[in-house]
This record gives structure tokens, sequence and C-alpha cells, in this order.
């Protein structure tokens, strides 16, 4: 099995126990959700993928760039709030689009 397989396995793993411990919880009012961010402009992105394969990687995202940490912590911060007081077991993403292709 290959890193690529792994890493995938592990984003379904996630989903699924977002969903099953948000549902043991719920009838507590323990929120339980994810946040599934994409390709964010970070130190890790530009070590991974830095140069001509980082700007390949953003040419595809349909926002035409890469996200920025405060637009995921942006995020974190709606999911902590009251307005997500009904939220419940979702994964949040913000990709730029990506899955939406």
């Amino acid at each position: 099995m290959g890193a690529v397989s792994i890493y995938i396995a592990s984003k379904h793993a996630v989903e699924g126990l977002t969903k099953s411990v948000a549902l043991e919880f719920a009838r507590q009012n323990i929120r339980v959700n994810a946040v599934a961010p994409g390709v964010i402009a970070t130190d890790m992105f530009q070590r991974f993928a830095g140069g001509e394969m980082g700007d390949q990687i953003t040419s595809m995202i349909p926002v035409g760039r890469k996200g920025v940490a405060a637009e995921i912590a942006s995020a974190v911060l709606y999911l902590c709030s009251d307005e997500a007081k009904f939220t419940i077991g979702t994964s949040l993403i913000i990709d730029g689009g990506w899955v939406a292709q």
C-alpha cells in the first residue's frame, strides 16, 4: 500500500469517526465536527510541493490560489460559535472548490 492510499484511508477514517462520535454525544449538547482544509499556503506545502509542482497544484484550484491559515481559523471559530449549534457530525470543506470539481 502506497503513501497516497494511506493518506486517503486516514481521511475516510476522520469522516467516519466524526459522524459516529457526533451521534454518540449529540444529546449531551457536545458538538463534534471536522474541518477539511484544501491546499493551504504553509511552510509544509512549500517543502512538499515548492516550485513548479506547487504552481501546477495551485492552478488546479478553482479559485486560482492556495488558501491561507486565517481562512481555516475562521471556519474553526464558526464551528465553535453559537451560530453553529445545530451543526453536528459534518466536515466543513474549505478548499477553494477543489472537491466541487
